[in-house]
């Protein structure tokens, strides 16, 4: 199967992602050509990116999940964010020439990813097309949600205790899923490593947060209270 029509199999996805808002099927695969866009299947646990590279091409999840991670040398990970499907990574490093990655990302599963050249996005297109501009003002949209995201994450590590990180986490997923009950998309390790704290401790103050009543969970399910 050539690459172009592993890609078409991906036009649903690409045709809800607001990225390609407001193009239709003919013009994202024509946009698609302008970046060089490509397809990439990465095995769970293989890098795509890793911390000390450059980049010039971003990527978007088609299928699967990945993280996108900070490690020391001694092994320590701390979870930046995670990408589903529709969702972007390496957007701000490949938008910023010659930029080093302090980031890596690494696939949770097996994922498929679409690969596009951000230098050739941001170059005046040779046909002069109406949607290469529009995709480049849609653009500034997907760096904008990345730096939300990084803020969100910002607010929740900034809280002094492991308790209050845990609150402040838990708290927005249940503003952002409009609901008290949620799921939430990380295991018990993985949240710790997206909250910088301990797992022993975490799950101590979640057991703590159980007998108080504030909170129930099973596993990534919540449901908080609302006394």
């Amino acid at each position: 199967m050539s690459n172009r029509q592993e890609i078409e199999k991906y036009l649903p996805i690409l045709s809800n992602c607001s990225f390609f808002g407001g193009m239709s099927p003919e013009e994202i695969q024509a946009i698609l050509g302008c970046v060089g866009a490509y397809t990439e299947n990465a095995d769970k646990g293989k890098y795509i990116f890793r911390a000390g590279d450059s980049t010039e091409v971003m990527g978007m999840v088609l299928t699967g999940s990945l993280f996108i991670i900070q490690e020391d040398v001694w092994g320590h990970r701390n979870i930046m964010a995670k990408c589903h499907p529709g969702e972007f990574f390496g957007e701000i490093y490949a938008a910023s020439p010659g930029s080093i990655l302090n980031i890596s990302v690494v696939a949770e599963t097996d994922t498929t990813t679409l690969m596009m050249n951000v230098k050739r996005l941001l170059s005046s297109c040779s046909s002069a097309c109406d949607y290469h501009q529009r995709l480049i003002r849609n653009l500034v949209g997907v760096l904008a949600n990345k730096v939300m995201t990084f803020n969100e994450k910002i607010t929740h590590i900034s809280k002094r205790s492991t308790r209050e990180k845990l609150l402040s986490f838990l708290s927005n997923e249940s503003r952002r899923q409009g609901s008290l009950s949620f799921d939430i998309p990380f295991n018990r390790q993985e949240l710790a490593d997206y909250l910088c704290v301990e797992r022993a401790a975490m799950t101590v103050e979640l057991s703590r947060l159980q007998k108080e009543g504030i909170l129930k969970t099973n596993r990534n399910h919540f449901v908080l209270s609302a006394q």
